[in-house]
């Protein structure tokens, strides 16, 4: 079956209850962990969503506002170098952008190292935005992990290094 017990079944002890009786003789240990790093991830999604609204931003805003934060001085980057430390599309980008723009985040300007391309430029109101957005997560997230001390944080970390060195999985996507 799963994992060991801690006293009291969870959603996931419960789930692989009813699929071990389903399907007695496959070994459900990798659902017991993954369908908690499923639970964890869904949480922290909604951790992040409310750090970040709390600083009047939307994820999409911070992560674009994070990556020009990042950059070295003066905070700007090429489109191109934006998706790719952001990972969406050309498109999306652009419309990012635009909408960053509107809301006074950001600016453009020619590159000079480039007459046709531009650099976008982390603005004061930007920056104000994105560095509160990121206290407030770093806040919240120690929150959440304070009922773990400093020896099981760091076997958490080494472990989660582990499962990010490995190749992508090939999962359909679909939920168990």
């Amino acid at each position: 079956m799963g994992g060991e017990r801690s006293g009291s079944d969870d959603e996931v002890d419960l789930l692989i209850d009813a699929w071990s009786r389903r399907l007695p003789d496959v070994d459900l240990t990798p659902l017991d962990i993954m369908s908690r790093l499923r639970r964890v991830a869904l949480g922290l999604s909604r951790l992040r969503v409310g750090a970040f609204a709390s600083a009047g931003l939307a994820t999409w805003e911070f992560d674009v506002l994070a990556a020009l934060r990042r950059a070295e001085s003066p905070h700007e980057l090429s489109p191109a170098l934006l998706i790719e430390r952001t990972a969406i599309g050309s498109a999306a980008m652009t419309n990012r952008i635009e909408k960053l723009l509107a809301r006074g985040m950001i600016e453009r300007r020619p590159n000079p190292s480039d007459g046709r391309g531009i650099l976008v430029r982390l603005t004061p109101e930007g920056t104000e935005a994105v560095d509160l957005a990121m206290t407030e997560l770093v806040r919240r997230e120690d929150a959440e992990l304070r009922s773990i001390g400093a020896a099981d944080r760091a076997t958490l970390i080494r472990i989660l290094r582990l499962l990010l060195d490995e190749p992508p999985p090939r999962l359909s996507g679909g939920r168990p």
